[in-house]
This record gives C-alpha cells, sequence and structure tokens, in this order.
C-alpha cells in the first residue's frame, strides 16, 4: 500500500442513520436473549414469589420490541425521504450486472469496489431483505402482544392481529415463524458484523468506524 496516497473524507452516514443503527444494534441483542429465554425458562423459579424474573424479562422484550418497531418504520421512511440519496443511489448498482461482478470479483480479491452509493449491490439486496424481515418479525410481536394484552394498544389492534392470526394458520404459527425469523437475525448479525471488519482490512474503507464517524476515507478513483 503507498502510505502517501490520497483518501477523500466523505460522510456517508448520517447522524439519524447511525443513531437508528446503535439502537437497532442494541434491541436486537435485548431482543434475542429475552426471546430465547421467554420460550425457554431456564432458570430456576426463585423462592419468593415477590421476585418476577420472567415478568422482568417479557418487560424488557416488550419495550426493545416497540423500539424495533419504530426504528424499522423510520428507517424505511429515511430510505425514502431523506435529504442524502446517498442510500437510494445503491440501487443503480443493484440493477447493472457489472456491479454485481466488480462486487464479487473483490470478494475473492479480485479488484475493488466501485460503488453508485453507500451499498454494494449485495449489501443492497441483504440489508433490504433483513429490513422486511424486521418487518415481519415486529408484526407477528405485535400480534402475540395483542393476544396477551387485550386493553390499551393491544385492544386497539386485537381486530387485525385475529385477521393475521387467522391468515398464518393459528397463533401457533405466528410465534413459530416470530423464532424462526429471530434465527435469520442472529444469522445475519454474525455475518454482517465479520463483512465488515473484512472489508475495513480488505479496501481500508467501508469499516466499521463509518458507521460510528459517519465518514468514511475512499480513494478519488474507488469514489463516485
Amino acid at each position: 500500500m503507498n502510505h502517501s496516497e490520497t483518501r477523500i473524507r466523505t460522510l456517508v452516514f448520517s447522524p439519524a442513520i447511525r443513531i437508528f443503527h446503535w439502537l437497532r444494534a442494541l434491541t436486537i441483542l435485548v431482543l434475542v436473549i429475552t426471546g430465547f429465554y421467554i420460550a425457554w425458562p431456564f432458570l430456576v423459579a426463585p423462592e419468593s414469589t415477590d421476585v418476577l424474573v420472567q415478568g422482568w424479562i417479557r418487560f424488557a422484550h416488550l419495550i426493545c420490541g416497540f423500539v424495533l418497531t419504530a426504528v424499522t418504520l423510520a428507517r424505511f421512511y429515511l430510505y425514502f425521504f431523506s435529504r442524502s440519496d446517498i442510500e437510494r443511489r445503491s440501487f443503480r448498482d443493484v440493477m447493472s450486472v457489472k456491479s454485481w461482478i466488480t462486487q464479487l470479483k473483490s470478494y475473492i480479491w479480485m479488484g475493488h469496489l466501485h460503488k453508485a452509493g453507500v451499498y454494494g449491490p449485495l449489501q443492497f439486496v441483504t440489508y433490504v431483505a433483513i429490513s422486511f424481515v424486521a418487518l415481519v418479525i415486529c408484526i407477528t410481536g405485535l400480534v402475540l402482544y395483542a393476544n396477551v394484552y387485550h386493553e390499551g394498544l393491544g385492544g386497539m389492534l386485537w381486530s387485525s392481529a385475529a385477521w393475521i392470526t387467522a391468515q398464518m394458520g393459528g397463533l401457533a404459527q405466528v410465534r413459530i415463524w416470530h423464532h424462526y425469523l429471530t434465527w435469520a437475525f442472529v444469522i445475519f448479525v454474525v455475518i454482517h458484523v465479520y463483512m465488515a471488519v473484512w472489508s475495513g482490512i480488505r479496501f481500508k474503507h467501508n469499516s466499521v468506524d463509518s458507521i460510528v464517524s459517519g465518514y468514511d476515507y475512499p480513494k478519488p478513483d474507488s469514489h463516485h
């Protein structure tokens, strides 16, 4: 590597996107842990009934579920209506066979990335897919919520929840899909973290620090 090469300091992630990213990461972590516990309460019951272990874990799950739902909707809004079009520009690469070939070749150490936006085509498709997974897991979570809490928000959601429950083949199927989609999150997070670190090492940009600081440092010939 030529240490004297110039790099352009480019803002790629707005404060809103960075905040939502880390908020989503935190809520997913809590939701996965508490969700698995709700599915299989492995802690030994305390001697005193004053210690509501399952209750507090369910409470944390519900709060983080509502936060994830809000963040998921906010991210959909930002993609379409944010003043910065850097995420929307990435869609151009999805429609380009050449961009797909370029990204796939870069993953086997052949050449470098050239992206129209902030994501390569494989990244973009993966992020869109996991965003819809998040949307479905939030919907199924709200259906499960409405079937337990019949007042307030649960009461408002009841008619919609009952319809979705019927379409999915019953409440047990709703819970099973909620559980399966949790595994999709787990698998995605492992691959996502690995690829973020690998990309920073491989290309000397597109690294983890850009979602912290908001800035990337591409070389002039790799930035469009």
